[in-house]
């Protein structure tokens, strides 16, 4: 298990020739706001950057805390993409125009979530609103930006995804009732997500075995993630829970170190890896997939995700 510091000089080291494209969806807040903001360290802002979520005033407040270069470096640029994640349309409009304006994309960070105690929510789409979220959009992001990672790896750069969710959580999935419709949960919904990831990721990587697909679980941060729920009397608890949160869990700065730790290692040479909260690469410890899983799970995510 590698120490934090350990972890901090690895990712010190990453130093490109090249001006990295950066793509973090869930970015404006959480572990994914921690993984952009420790991209933005290591590469002192020297990098196009790329804060995707539907609150634009955190989403420009994150953007705002990069370290910017010196006016001399012109190819940098740090910028906000808004779009709510839990519609697939959406995804589909912003994957469409990034398509049209990027030449490339280096690395892709999906990370789009909620903590919710309701039961089964779909949205207007037909998806639970916790499953488009944790597995859904993510697909769809990687499946619609896989061209830029391509270009990327063309010019002999750098390409690497992560999804951050819990790799090592998950459970056995049914494959007749793979939208999770008869037996819903939330702790099947999480766990069936969970494994979810696992496969498209094994998915993409047959597909692309030269670019690095990593699932990792963040551990226990002192996020804000109450704040956002919907769990009642949430401000009472965050407050009261507070000190004993801050005692039990990594902060946030330490979590993006070891989240980017596990998104560069993948760029180094490619595969698929789940990883644990210290960048660990776990196999197939607590694996529920197959062959047979991999492929059902594919072809029902492509309809499920489709756009008219």
């Amino acid at each position: 298990m590698p120490s934090l510091a350990q972890v901090r000089a690895a990712n010190a080291a990453y130093k490109p020739a090249y001006v990295p494209v950066a793509l973090f969806v869930g970015g404006t807040s959480g572990v994914g706001q921690a993984c952009a903001k420790a991209f933005a360290c290591v590469t002192n802002g020297n990098a196009h950057i790329i804060v995707c979520g539907r609150n634009r005033a955190a989403g420009e407040a994150t953007i705002a805390s990069f370290p910017k270069p010196p006016a001399s470096s012109s190819a940098w640029k740090h910028e906000f993409v808004e779009c709510d994640v839990s519609l697939m349309k959406n995804v589909h409009r912003t994957t469409t125009e990034l398509l049209e304006r990027l030449e490339k994309l280096n690395f892709l960070s999906v990370s789009p979530g909620i903590v919710t105690m309701s039961g089964r929510t779909e949205t207007e789409e037909g998806l639970d609103k916790k499953m488009a979220l944790h597995y859904y959009a993510r697909w769809k992001f990687i499946h619609d930006l896989m061209p830029l990672l391509r270009k990327a790896k063309e010019k002999g750069e750098d390409a690497s995804v992560m999804t951050i969710l819990g790799a090592g959580r998950g459970g056995p999935i049914d494959l007749n009732d793979l939208g999770v419709k008869k037996n819903y949960t939330l702790g099947n919904a999480a766990k069936t997500t969970n494994t979810y990831n696992d496969l498209m990721l094994e998915a993409f990587h047959e597909q692309n075995p030269d670019i690095g697909f990593t699932h990792q679980h963040p551990g226990a941060v002192n996020t804000n993630i109450l704040k956002h729920s919907d769990i009642p009397g949430k401000s009472i608890m965050q407050y009261a829970l507070y000190p004993l949160a801050a005692a039990l869990t990594r902060s946030p700065e330490e979590a993006g170190h070891y989240l980017l730790y596990g998104l560069l290692q993948g760029a180094q040479k490619g595969g698929v890896y789940r990883r644990d909260p210290h960048g660990v690469d776990i196999g197939k410890d607590k694996y529920f997939g197959s062959e047979e899983a991999v492929k059902k799970v594919w072809e029902h995510t492509v309809e499920a995700t489709k756009v008219e």
